[in-house]
């Protein structure tokens, strides 16, 4: 199996499967350092279009350079919107975060965008990265079970509607974004905060409720483990420019008071 043709999907089965998925996040938009990532033994790796410098075309080498990695690559794109999704499906993406999920409805727009027709508006090309330009048996026959959607929840709109959106087919994971919920509540900077908090669990449990695993980014150890005790199960557990930046810092401090 290789990451930009996985059918069938191995993260999707894992994840629906309760297993823990450890991740990192990738921002630097190089297929360099997705390589290294790649090179560590995550079970998947974030590669991020919306607060990263990076569009499909970036995005391609990054795949290239994952193709020969245990890690499962992962997208997020800018926006819940269907033209941009379905370049990524093309380019070889079959796991996706939707960022900014609020009602079912969007939920179900974001599993729309990823599925050929009746089950949903995929624009169908015949020959593209994902099946290997035309090459692959049955493509059409297995493509949208192949498809892992994830939706992200990220405000207060998010957070009351969870149940709703965490019952929609096809939404494969309950994901919560810390900083824009800490944001939502009205404590920017501080995910820390009791009432952002007392959110999350809230939308992990409801999540878990309706047999959704949930995910999240956790850069901070603590952090990390008390969400894998509520039940988190697919976390990043920090990102390449928080390791580089906080290794470079490393370094120069220790010769350099």
């Amino acid at each position: 199996m290789t990451p930009y043709q996985a059918i069938p999907n191995q993260f999707k089965k894992d994840l629906k499967a309760g297993k823990k998925l450890i991740g990192c996040w990738s921002s630097l938009a190089n297929p360099i350092t997705a390589e290294v990532l790649g090179l560590a033994g995550f079970d998947w790796i974030l590669l991020d279009g919306e607060h990263s410098p990076n569009d499909v075309i970036t995005l391609i080498p990054q795949l290239m350079a994952l193709k020969d990695s245990s890690a499962a690559p992962m997208a997020r794109p800018p926006v819940n919107e269907p033209v941009i999704i379905k370049r990524l499906l093309d380019a070889g993406f079959v796991n996706f975060l939707i960022p900014f999920v609020e009602t079912a409805e969007q939920a179900r727009a974001a599993v729309a965008a990823t599925r050929y027709p009746p089950q949903g508006i995929r624009g169908v090309s015949v020959s593209q990265r994902q099946n290997k330009y035309g090459t692959v048996p049955d493509f059409f026959k297995l493509a949208n079970e192949s498809i892992a959607v994830m939706v992200q929840i990220e405000s207060r709109k998010g957070v009351e509607n969870i149940d709703a959106i965490a019952a929609v087919e096809g939404v494969d994971g309950i994901f919560v974004g810390p900083s824009d919920l800490a944001a939502a509540y009205g404590q920017l900077g501080n995910p820390g905060h009791a009432d952002v908090q007392a959110a999350t669990k809230q939308v992990y449990d409801r999540a878990r409720a309706a047999g959704k695993p949930v995910g999240t980014l956790a850069p901070v150890e603590a952090d990390a483990r008390r969400y894998m005790e509520w039940g988190a199960s697919w976390v990043a557990v920090g990102s390449d420019l928080g390791l580089f930046r906080g290794a470079t810092q490393a370094l120069r401090d220790k010769f350099k008071s």
